[in-house]
């Protein structure tokens, strides 16, 4: 997207498509953006914390790849039927305080589930139901939280935002689940959901200590299912988009749900524990902070439509050799390229979604992005969980990576045909910002 032959690729261009790494930490200059990234770097932790402690959780109560699945399903399947409604409420409302309702509603969840492991007294069913109210909380909290990036640093410092938001993420990917699985096999999965609980504090108080300017976006008046039939129909005539999008939600149903597994890797397969399985997600995270902090160095988008598509096309192909590992340290250093090529793959699509799409959409175009994504992984897990407890969990990884190399050959052979519309939405939308910029300096400045 956004690719040219390089006999085409102007001064301009290239310098955009040179890494810096110089600049970095560049959005970091915004205070609300600073205030933003340490209050969620340590919930991410949390977060991930959580996530893994979890996950052995239903693991150690069932011993069933099926149940692993059947959770996943329930935490993510409520993104997908809610995001188009997160998508709206992002546009409509102030995102800001949509974000700091739904990380306050994050906490009470993780408190929930802590005291009920603490007190002996959880049942899988239990678990089900309060991932299913993290997934409906998460599919607003998504497209609003991604949509407020370019409230905290404009459109200048987006994608370096996006980068670091994602390297924050990996980041606390590498700590959480190393934590996590000290933790679960120290004193229990039950602290694991209260330190989750409190790391929300850091990022509710960071959310309320910003200082925010007027609100940039003007949204038309119309009903609800209109706005977000509008939403659709935009992604839908958009064929830059609606080709990231479908390669996206590709593989995130057949690829992606490979980490639903990994606690039958983690003791069936390499025989490890729970200790394993924190160090072979923290070896994903490693990979995947790296392939954020190589977005981060980027300053244009030119030339990121081919780094999905080979992104999506690494991450197939090492997903395969993880499946064919026996091990460990094999497995461990396998899982690097694979989390740095699907935070690649993700990332990438993030920006380019956001740097052609309209300020009056961008919630909505970030919902289905949120569909796609995460909205897609449940019906995948549900999927995992059934085929690994048929033909074993090996086989699935290697069958989901087989469909990720599918996806990125087709897109990489369409990407051609895709290039001029993306770069005259890319251009379209920064004329727009500069425009919006110069109208609220005009005001401020009367």
């Amino acid at each position: 997207m956004a690719s040219t032959p390089p006999e085409k690729i102007s001064a301009a261009q290239a310098a955009e498509q040179q890494l810096d790494f110089r600049g970095i930490l560049r959005s970091l200059r915004h205070r609300n953006f600073q205030l933003f990234f340490g209050g969620q770097m340590i919930s991410l932790i949390g977060t991930w914390m959580q996530n893994i402690a979890q996950a052995w959780l239903v693991y150690r109560l069932t011993n069933s790849a099926l149940l692993l699945g059947l959770v996943g399903f329930a935490g993510q399947i409520p993104v997908f039927l809610c995001a188009p409604i997160g998508g709206l409420v992002a546009d409509r409302w102030n995102r800001h305080r949509v974000v700091i309702g739904t990380q306050t509603s994050s906490l009470i969840l993780a408190f929930i589930l802590a005291a009920l492991t603490l007190l002996h007294v959880v049942q899988v069913w239990q678990i089900m139901i309060l991932a299913m109210l993290l997934g409906a909380v998460n599919s607003f909290d998504i497209p609003a939280r991604q949509s407020f990036l370019i409230d905290m640093v404009g459109r200048e410092d987006l994608i370096n935002a996006i980068a670091l938001n994602s390297s924050m993420f990996n980041g606390a990917r590498v700590i959480g689940p190393a934590i996590a699985g000290l933790l679960v096999a120290w004193i229990g999965e039950g602290w694991c959901f209260f330190a989750n609980a409190v790391s929300y504090i850091a990022v509710i108080a960071g959310l309320l200590a910003m200082k925010l300017g007027p609100l940039r976006r003007s949204v038309k008046e119309a009903p609800p299912l209109e706005h977000i039939a509008e939403g659709f129909r935009y992604v839908k005539r958009t064929a830059p988009i609606r080709a990231l999008l479908l390669l996206i939600g590709l593989v995130s149903l057949v690829a992606v749900p490979y980490s639903v597994l990994m606690p039958i890797f983690a003791d069936r397969i390499l025989h490890g524990g729970s200790r394993a399985l924190g160090l072979l997600m923290g070896a994903t995270g490693v990979g995947a902070l790296l392939g954020a902090l190589t977005l981060a160095t980027r300053r244009g988008v030119h030339g990121l439509g081919r780094w999905v598509g080979l992104s999506a096309l690494g991450f197939g192909v090492s997903l395969i050799l993880f499946a064919l590992s026996r091990w460990f340290l094999v497995s461990l250093v396998l899982l690097v390229p694979v989390g740095y090529s699907v935070m690649l793959q993700m990332s990438s699509t993030n920006t380019l979604i956001q740097s052609m799409v309209p300020d009056e959409l961008r919630g909505r175009a970030m919902s289905a992005y949120t569909m796609m994504f995460m909205g897609m992984m449940p019906l995948g897990s549900l999927l995992s969980g059934a085929l690994a407890q048929r033909i074993g969990a090996p086989w699935t990884v290697a069958f989901g990576g087989s469909g990720a190399i599918l996806g990125a050959a087709l897109f990489l052979r369409k990407l051609p045909s895709l290039r001029y519309e993306a770069r005259a939405l890319i251009k379209a939308q920064a004329i727009a910002e500069a425009e919006q910029v110069a109208e609220i300096s005009a005001r401020g400045a009367s």
